[in-house]
């Protein structure tokens, strides 16, 4: 390796001549190479380049050194192969953000009545005054009215405008800022590469054709690369592939390392041979741009199709996938639940929408009864020909107030209020350290009842130091005095921790002077090379003399191993040297020797390791250390070892040392733990850590109480617990486990999964659970996308846990979920606070509406003055009331969950009972007003009358009474003090007094126009005290307990699961189980392969029928985790029977059309009725049914 440089000169040496010619082959021919997989792509590196190193030189560069960083340079290969960006998909335009808006149908009501409306008021019919018509109903409108009939159209479009206008300025904010804060994310996202011999990170982007990259686990690739040196690497392909399994990488037979795809075990480095658009990843985005939106969807549902409907996993572009996750969104609108809120309010639009229909309808119907029978009963006049212009002209004034009192009951403030609440929610939980990627995880947060949380980093500081250890039969209770080890010993030590770490984990001189020193990389290594340098002695300096390239084999370390393996050459060349490390018991459970006080081994037996564990790894976990065994194994012989016969290799160990590692717990925690506890969170801690380190830091976390009854779980014992004698998952042993599970130690990503996927399809308890999960690793990527909440570490996440996250913690801390549940909870709330006012407004408006139309044939609110309350309240109230500041005590109560109704029995009681104050008052002062104020009444005004004084104080008081009612629907659970922390939402104060000095302007000044006339100051303030009256009454309300009104009913309620099935009946088998469709690898293929041969016997057809007849029924709703999880459900017979042909099947299937409802074709009801095709094809395994029954031709036919 010493030449490496002779051959390679670094890329600084540029020679002249034509771009492409600088270097030894094209953008093209590395295109080319890179779409060839193993074999296939390793003979043609042979065959061009002679080897990688060939290809290296080709590049100019050294892949020991890398490229020389001359700017010059990198310039050349931009311009020859590219630069490592690909350009996000165009940003929506705003125009198409305002027409997406302008699809709310609550706003398409409003369109459709404004511009009938319009039409109306320009419409002036010819037509006999003549007496013989009649005067029926007080006349047609005043000349005033006619002219300004148009303002009531302009008005509610005016309105429809600024909703439509707010809601896409909105979304391309939220839009603007997404794109900003990906593209902050982008610029943080480093990759390790070599220049000039030295180590660096560089922004993804910088990037160029011929660098040498630095690979390890954890890592998303960010360029197409081959490589040069591996260790153990696997990769996980699926994203470009879509094969779930891991590929290993060697030099040998798969040396292709493609962007995009994840580094799930061991390290590397790769010559970076493809960039930007040429890489891959590009290529494919290129193609999805210009296909256009047709090809994706094509290729979306034929994946969806094909056996089991795989999510699509979106790519990494430069803007970071937003866009790409909008699509899979959108294919996976059948699977995916809505949002337990959106659920709710779209449940509770229609319900209002149709009681505003009932009203409109019922006030047409009576003013058109009222004036026909009036006109041709009472009166008795004829049906003129002449007349009918004008009879019509009468029926288009009854159908405007019958819209005006529509309008008025459709709550359009509501989208809006839910847009302003979660955007600003959003905003400020940037400031909380919470960066949601998802809006509506933001209000799934509130109903959390469940926090699954990582160990390490989350609840603990992830600042690791080595405090005890356990040396040659000493155990030293701190760290011990180089002087009082052996040399021998002290050597091994050093080099067993040099040698067997990753490289790219390394301790850095601190930031600020007297700062603690920086820890890169692996934290737990980092403590193992603290206790290096705590032993005075110098890492650095091993690594130097034992470079990466001299390793002969490395094992790295991953979820099932827990442990990680060096192997390298002795210097004398007498055989190997494996160095180990990993947790305790595992490590020595494989030793057989252990070196004493004087370095030399001597056997370590069974009964010397269990009075180990006793002595000093139990004391060790019981004061919260993770333990951690340091190893080392000698090959001698002439023959080189079996390097893949793993478990021989890690075997006939000799134990070096034992140490404990302290990471002490946060101190904000416990307190952050104890808030969750009491609004009804339970927290569990997943770790991966002994038990009784796991349990230690349980109980100073406070998840573990003193007196109470909890589980404390290994991996091994919840597997046994949960799992049946086939080793399969069964919901009803996890049902007995969970509840009181509190610590899960030594568990697998898997059983993480398997644990969130449990409690979410539990059906103990009332409601069905809402689990948040929080994780780092790679391997808790399909825990987070599980989960209801996914929230990734910010700083020790990984790319890949952070892409399938909801909410990424940016300082990695358990309060911030705390802040989470907050303001999720808040979201709700203030949603609910809009709701009590804004329905307040609405039914007092449209009854006023409604009985005055009626009475008097005329509303005396106007239908611009209704506006005003409309426009004016719902915007303004929405802004007030949705962005309410949190407060602690939003964590006194327990979560909502999925089925409570966004209106509570009492805030139902606060909206009626305050509707009957200002009913009355408003009747009051129509009909009796006039006397009170010794005002000219203004009920029967002639026709062209100016505005009356009295039907403006109607319409004063009644402004006045929402104002100081919109205080009181600050607070939704009783409370007495509605003005508590007013001071601390300066939005809310500013709309109220803006609100207030809009009014005085409109009713001194509002004219004509808003059918105003000026007040005097005494009936200014006799308005004002009528609204002030609201608070007092609202005192009243809260006094009377909601459970003696037995009359009232709830509204909104979330959507039962009877419901979701039988409105969403499943198009195809595998769209049944609506939020699950993640199997486990192998059934996928086990389902893809029994899809296929179904489809080749066509028996689809025989039992579609019977099929859907077994899926309308409520009762199909477990879940697809049962279909192989019960005993009867083996795999089909061993002695595999021979396939008929097609028409054989057709004839014995014949039978199958009709199985008996709700069973299985054998008669006995099957356990996850949703499934019965594969209930039918997984045939119970001892059962041998007769042969001429339906079951047993089935069997044969597969």
């Amino acid at each position: 390796m010493a030449n490496n440089m002779v051959d390679h000169p670094p890329g600084n040496s540029i020679a002249e001549g034509s771009r492409e010619g600088d270097f030894g082959c094209t953008v093209m021919d590395l295109r080319q190479l890179m779409e060839l997989r193993s074999g296939e792509a390793v003979a043609k590196i042979r065959d061009n380049y002679g080897d990688v190193h060939g290809l290296c030189s080709r590049l100019k560069t050294s892949p020991v050194e890398g490229l020389s960083g001359n700017p010059v340079d990198l310039e050349k290969r931009h311009q020859a192969f590219g630069r490592n960006f690909i350009p996000p998909k165009k940003a929506k335009t705003f125009l198409q953000l305002v027409w997406e808006a302008l699809q709310d149908v609550t706003l398409i009501i409003l369109e459709i009545a404004a511009i009938i409306s319009l039409g109306l008021s320009f419409y002036h019919p010819p037509g006999g005054n003549s007496e013989l018509c009649g005067q029926a109903a007080g006349g047609v409108e005043d000349e005033g009215e006619a002219q300004a009939g148009w303002i009531e159209g302009a008005a509610i479009l005016f309105s429809v405008f600024i909703v439509v206008l707010v809601t896409a300025f909105n979304d391309w904010s939220k839009e603007k800022q997404f794109r900003g804060l990906q593209s902050r994310i982008e610029q943080e996202q480093k990759f390790t590469v070599i220049r000039k011999g030295q180590v660096i990170q560089i922004p993804v982007a910088e990037i160029v054709t011929g660098d040498i990259a630095q690979i390890k686990y954890g890592d998303l690739l960010p360029a197409d690369g081959i490589l040069i040196q591996g260790n153990d690497l696997k990769i996980d392909e699926s994203s470009l592939t879509g094969e779930s399994d891991q590929v290993r990488k060697s030099l040998e037979k798969d040396p292709m390392l493609l962007s995009g795809t994840h580094v799930m075990e061991g390290s590397g480095r790769m010559l970076v041979s493809a960039v930007g658009l040429n890489s891959q990843t590009g290529i494919i985005f290129t193609l999805l741009g210009a296909g256009g939106e047709e090809e994706e969807k094509k290729v979306k549902k034929a994946k969806a199709q094909d056996g089991v409907a795989l999510e699509i996993q979106p790519l990494k572009s430069e803007e970071g996938g937003e866009c790409e996750e909008k699509e899979i969104k959108k294919v996976n609108v059948t699977k995916k639940e809505k949002s337990v809120l959106q659920g709710k309010l779209t449940r509770l639009a229609v319900q209002i929408g149709k009681a505003g229909l009932i009203m409109s309808a019922v006030t047409v119907i009576i003013l058109i009864l009222y004036f026909v029978i009036d006109t041709f009963g009472v009166k008795g006049y004829p049906w003129l020909k002449e007349c009918t212009p004008i009879y019509i002209q009468y029926f288009v004034k009854f159908f405007i107030i019958g819209v005006t009192v529509l309008v008025v009951a459709v709550p359009e403030g509501l989208p809006l209020a839910v847009t302003i609440s979660l955007a600003y929610s959003v905003k400020k939980m940037m400031k909380d350290n919470n960066l949601v990627r998802h809006l509506d995880a933001c209000e799934t947060m509130g109903n959390a009842t469940a926090i699954c949380s990582d160990k390490t980093g989350t609840l603990t500081m992830n600042r690791m130091t080595v405090v005890q250890a356990y040396i040659g039969d000493n155990h030293f209770r701190q760290i011990p005095h180089p002087d009082a080890l052996k040399p021998e010993i002290l050597e091994l030590i050093v080099n067993g921790i040099a040698i067997n770490s990753a490289y790219t984990s390394k301790i850095l001189p601190p930031e600020k002077e007297g700062g603690l020193p920086r820890h890169v990389g692996n934290k737990t290594e980092c403590s193992l090379l603290g206790l290096v340098l705590d032993l005075k002695q110098d890492y650095q300096a091993v690594r130097d003399e034992v470079p990466e390239e001299k390793l002969h084999k490395v094992y790295t370390f991953n979820s099932v191993r827990k442990s990680m393996s060096t192997v390298i050459k002795k210097p004398n060349g007498e055989g190997f040297r494996m160095y180990s490390k990993g947790a305790s018991e595992i490590i020595l459970r494989k030793c057989t020797n252990i070196l004493d006080a004087n370095g030399t081994p001597r056997i370590f037996k069974a009964k010397d390791r269990d009075e180990m564990v006793r002595k000093v790894i139990e004391p060790m976990a019981c004061d919260g250390l993770r333990t951690i065994c340091l190893a080392m194994r000698d090959f001698t012989g002439e023959t080189e070892p079996d390097w893949d016969n793993e478990n021989e290799i890690l075997s006939h160990l000799t134990c070096i040392a034992v140490v404990g590692i302290e990471d002490p717990v946060r101190p904000e925690v416990p307190e952050a733990i104890s808030k969750c506890q009491r609004a009804g969170i339970t927290v569990r801690m997943v770790t991966g850590d002994n038990i009784n380190t796991a349990r230690a830091i349980a109980t100073k976390c406070g998840i573990l109480l003193p007196g109470e009854d909890f589980l404390c779980l290994e991996g091994k014992e919840f597997n046994q617990m949960i799992r049946n004698e086939k080793g399969e998952v069964e919901q009803e042993r996890l049902d007995k486990v969970w509840p009181k599970l509190r610590v899960l130690a030594r568990s697998s990503p898997t059983d993480k999964h398997t644990l969130v996927k449990g409690i979410i399809d539990s059906t103990v308890g009332e409601t069905r659970q809402v689990v948040a999960v929080t994780g780092d690793g790679t391997n808790d990527g399909p825990a987070l996308k599980k989960a209801d909440v996914g929230f990734a570490m910010g700083i020790a996440g990984t790319d890949v846990a952070k892409e399938a996250s909801d909410i990424i913690l940016t300082d990695d801390n358990f309060t911030s979920i705390v802040k989470a549940v907050m303001w999720g909870r808040n979201v709700y709330d203030s949603i609910s606070k809009f709701l009590q006012f804004q329905l307040t407004v609405n039914v007092v408006a449209v009854i006023v509406a409604f009985t005055g139309a009626c009475i008097t044939q005329d509303s005396p609110l106007k239908a611009v003055q209704m506006l005003w309350v409309n426009l004016i309240m719902d915007t303004f109230a929405s802004l007030a009331l949705a962005t309410e500041p949190p407060t602690e005590s939003l964590l006194l109560r327990k979560p909502y969950g999925r089925n409570k109704p966004l209106i509570s029995r009492t805030m139902m009681k606060n909206i009626l009972g305050h509707a009957v104050y200002q009913l009355t008052i408003i009747f009051t002062l129509l009909f009796a007003g006039e006397k009170f104020f010794d005002i000219d009444s203004g009920r029967n005004s002639p026709l062209h009358s100016p505005p009356s004084e009295h039907y403006t104080i109607v319409f004063n008081t009644f402004v006045m009474m929402q104002l100081f009612n919109e205080i009181n629907a600050r607070k939704i659970h009783g409370e007495r003090n509605v003005f508590e922390a007013i001071h601390r939402n300066p939005i809310f104060c500013s709309v109220v007094i803006g609100t207030f000095v809009l009014q005085i302007i409109i009713v001194e000044l509002g004219g004509k126009p808003f059918s105003c006339s000026g007040l005097t100051a005494d009936q200014w303030l006799w308005c004002i005290f009528i609204g002030v009256g609201e608070l007092l009454w609202g005192q009243l309300i809260s006094a009377i307990p909601t459970h003696r009104l037995k009359f009232l009913k709830e509204a909104g309620h979330g959507i039962t699961k009877e419901e979701i099935h039988k409105d969403d009946l499943p198009e195809g088998v595998d769209e049944i189980d609506h939020a699950e469709m993640e199997l486990r690898r192998g059934q996928i293929l086990w389902f893809r392969g029994l899809n296929r041969i179904q489809t080749q016997i066509k028996v689809v057809n025989a039992f579609r029928s019977s099929l859907y007849e077994g899926l309308e029924k409520p009762e199909s709703r477990s879940s697809i985790h049962n279909f192989m999880s019960h005993p009867e459900f083996g795999p089909p017979a061993e002695d595999e029977p021979r396939i008929p042909t097609i028409q054989e099947s057709h004839i014995e299937l014949e039978g199958l059309s009709h199985p008996p409802k709700g069973k299985g074709v054998s008669g006995k009801p099957s356990p996850n009725r949703n499934n019965n095709a594969l209930d039918i094809v997984a045939a119970p395994a001892g059962a041998s049914p007769s042969p001429g029954s339906p079951l047993h031709s089935l069997e044969t036919s597969v």
